[in-house]
């Protein structure tokens, strides 16, 4: 017969408690994850409820929907992994470590991270290099207090999980350019994000508000561009889709506008849209001042099951178009199985058809039902993501 002391025994019993509560735990979070991503819309349920996401940032990749595609070109074989350890700016000489460096200084694929919660005040607009991500998740970021972000003749960019707001105007002025030389830039507007010339690109989980112009421009030529799980707040002009009226290359321009949240306190433009055609869905809208879709110049909207909830006061109609020019009256705004609340109501263009995305297989998604808005995009914005409970 054996003999086991009592102090075995005990340590015996407490290492059994202990294997039990690990794996206990961990098979009751892997169920809570999988419950948690149940409830969340077709983006967000692709990552977030894996618990090691921050093991498999690059991941998110695979989660665009809409007329970005998917974003796999921003990985794979030469990646470059950059953490921002340094919230200063130098917009001719870039100082490693800064922001800046990463995302105009280093050529080809790569991802931005962040070391710490940081407030970056830049002095001239980012220009951002193409097969770059910029990925916030895990602590908390913002660009405020001047210049903003330019994504210009440039193409696979993806803004994740980054607060910007404050933006102001800049005067013309040198500064490193997306392919890492210094160049002159022209004047620039006080816009959150600006769109030039650039092709699929992908917006999501960004909080934008409070910019001396508007907060996101999509502008000359840019097309193939999702705008996804934003909140776009305390604003007067929102999102522009559409250069000038007389930018006729904008006719090719596709946006996909869906999951976001507006509001409160933004008076128009969410989308306003030339030339080109967008498709809006399962957005919320929070009430607006002037209206909320617009357009001019013969533009094509697909509004599809978004909550308009019109203010207690004001204009409660949804939409506005631009008239007195010669294709003022050939838009085509259509309203599907979309929701009015507090006398809200839609004009939409009478006897044609509906136009479908026309998506392709990397770019489908279902659309939910209208019921699932508020939920869908309860956690738009800017989220926050801990070690202990996830993102």
């Amino acid at each position: 017969m054996v003999y086991k002391s009592p102090n075995i025994i005990r340590w015996n019993f407490v290492l059994a408690i202990v294997i039990t509560i690990f794996f206990t735990s961990k098979f009751s979070f892997a169920k809570q994850s999988k419950l948690m991503g149940l409830k969340m819309n077709m983006i967000d349920r692709c990552w977030r409820p894996n618990p090691e996401w921050r093991k498999h940032r690059q991941q998110l990749v695979t989660c665009s929907i809409g007329y970005a595609g998917k974003m796999t070109n921003n990985i794979g074989k030469g990646l470059t992994h950059y953490k921002v350890t340094n919230p200063n700016d130098d917009p001719i000489n870039p100082q490693r470590g800064t922001l800046r460096y990463g995302a105009s200084v280093i050529q080809g694929k790569v991802w931005i991270t962040f070391k710490k919660d940081m407030d970056i005040k830049l002095m001239k607009p980012l220009l951002i290099s193409s097969f770059t991500t910029i990925d916030g998740r895990g602590v908390n970021v913002h660009v405020a207090d001047n210049a903003c972000l330019m994504i210009s003749k440039v193409t696979n960019i993806i803004i994740h999980n980054i607060r910007i707001h404050h933006c102001k105007a800049q005067t013309p002025g040198m500064v490193m350019g997306p392919n890492g030389k210094v160049i002159h830039l022209g004047q620039v507007d006080g816009d959150a994000i600006r769109l030039v010339t650039a092709s699929k690109i992908w917006i999501d989980h960004n909080t934008l508000y409070d910019c001396e112009d508007g907060l996101l421009d999509v502008t000359r030529g840019s097309t193939n561009v999702t705008v996804s799980n934003n909140w776009f707040r305390e604003q007067d002009k929102v999102m522009l889709l559409g250069h000038d009226d007389g930018y006729v290359r904008d006719i090719n321009m596709k946006v996909t506008v869906v999951y976001n949240h507006f509001g409160p306190n933004c008076n128009q433009r969410m989308p306003r849209i030339r030339h080109g055609y967008a498709h809006v869905a399962n957005n919320l809208y929070l009430g607006w001042m002037q209206y909320a879709i617009g357009g001019s110049m013969g533009p094509s909207l697909k509004s599809e099951s978004n909550l308009f909830i019109a203010p207690k006061v004001g204009s409660k109609e949804v939409t506005w178009r631009k008239i007195g020019h010669t294709n003022g009256d050939k838009w085509e705004f259509h309203s599907v199985r979309d929701s009015f609340e507090n006398g809200a109501s839609f004009a939409v263009t009478k006897g044609s058809r509906v136009q479908k995305p026309n998506y392709n297989k990397e770019q489908i998604f279902q659309v939910a039902d209208v019921k699932s808005v508020r939920f869908l995009t309860r956690s738009s914005g800017a989220i926050q993501c801990s070690k202990t409970s996830g993102c």
